[in-house]
């Protein structure tokens, strides 16, 4: 992994977060003298006994991780999780983070275009699944945001989604930290975290960054072929010999004559997504999808996308529709779009992986490759990341 570059900002929040969390293992909290916290959450959000988010198990052929310059606390991802669920986060205390990213659906949605206070999203929203463990640190579909600390305060800025926009009649970011410090669970939180009750919008990023990135999942069944096997191209003990030609296929790059047909190999997936993290390349272009939610004009800067993991569930049941778009509903329709490559006039920003010898990429898929993949796709989905309550809504 190439070097990380430490911007002022980030330099800054992060001597804010690490100054104030150190040695936590050794810390004494008393519920007690957090009243509000105790009276608003019970049992939920215990400053006793914190919930691991710090120390989780990570499998030791996983390599990627993006948290360097925020890593994740116990301390710091309670409150981000409290964060994360909170309606007042939003200008009438209708929408949280959690409205458009559901536990239940890996922190996805099952709406096309997530609904704000002011309308509804101009994208599909992405799941949050191991958003940790990935090379690219930019964040939303075009990449907008230079990191997930920035990306985490966006929405609520944002007129349509969460109201704090400063514009159209709304009030600013001020009003939204205003609001939280008069709540008293919030002035516990923040002063538990961080030794002070000021609430500042870094403070607020850095926390609901650490709670993000603590969503793992590397319960699936890949993981445990994986954890038994020399490297990736091994065949899995634990797979089915569908499941094992699925994962050739989508290891294996494909050979494409001069007309961009494919003549052998394999589907080449993996040169997007790699294995064992399956995160997307930070310099992937677009991939052929350039509509737009409401069907006005094109829409060619998305070149960002989440995790493989927990694509769909173990029952390969989805977890909301697929793309930016959402028009994708399934993992069959998700492979025959990559099957054939067309390339739409105004599409400039398409990826040259999906364009060999000039031509969109034709992959000649059978049924038998379509089902392999299918199969070996849902060997990346575990189960703990839809259940576990350290994730859960603690206001429930």
């Amino acid at each position: 992994m190439k070097p990380i570059k430490i911007l002022p900002f980030l330099a800054i929040a992060f001597s804010v977060m690490s100054c104030n969390d150190n040695n936590e293992d050794n810390y004494t909290a008393i519920t007690e003298t957090y009243p509000a916290v105790l009276a608003e959450f019970g049992s939920s959000v215990d400053l006793n006994n914190l919930a691991n988010y710090a120390n989780q198990t990570v499998p030791a052929y996983i390599t990627k991780d993006n948290s360097a310059l925020n890593p994740i606390s116990n301390k710091g991802a309670t409150l981000g999780r409290v964060l994360f669920y909170d309606k007042k986060m939003s200008s009438n205390n209708t929408v949280s983070c959690s409205s458009c990213h559901k536990q239940a659906l890996a922190f996805g949605d099952d709406n096309v275009a997530s609904t704000g206070v002011n309308g509804t999203t101009g994208r599909h929203s992405m799941r949050l699944i191991n958003t940790r463990f990935s090379v690219e640190s930019k964040f939303f579909w075009d990449e907008r945001a230079a990191s997930l600390e920035v990306q985490t305060t966006m929405p609520i800025k944002d007129h349509g989604e969460m109201g704090y926009s400063g514009t159209n009649g709304d009030a600013n970011f001020n009003a939204l930290i205003t609001k939280l410090s008069a709540i008293n669970y919030y002035k516990e939180l923040f002063k538990f975290v961080y030794g002070t009750e000021e609430i500042t919008e870094t403070k607020i990023q850095f926390a609901l960054a650490q709670f993000i990135r603590s969503i793992q999942s590397f319960d699936s069944k890949y993981d445990v072929g994986r954890a038994g096997a020399p490297n990736d191209g091994a065949p899995f003990a634990n797979f089915t010999a569908q499941e094992n030609q699925g994962k050739n296929l989508f290891l294996t790059p494909p050979t494409f004559n001069a007309s961009g047909v494919r003549t052998a190999g394999g589907l080449g997936c993996a040169g997007c997504h790699a294995a064992p993290e399956f995160d997307i390349d930070p310099n992937t272009r677009n991939n052929g999808i350039i509509g737009s939610i409401n069907n006005t004009g094109i829409d060619i800067t998305n070149t960002r996308a989440p995790s493989l993991r927990d694509l769909v569930k173990v029952d390969g049941t989805t977890n909301g529709q697929m793309m930016h778009t959402g028009v994708i509903t399934s993992l069959q329709q998700a492979i025959g779009h990559y099957g054939t490559i067309n390339i739409a006039p105004g599409n400039t920003n398409l990826d040259p992986r999906l364009r060999p010898n000039g031509f969109g990429q034709q992959l000649n898929l059978t049924n038998t490759e379509v089902n392999a993949v299918v199969a070996f796709l849902r060997t990346l989905s575990g189960t703990d990341v839809y259940t576990n309550t350290k994730w859960s809504n603690p206001f429930n």
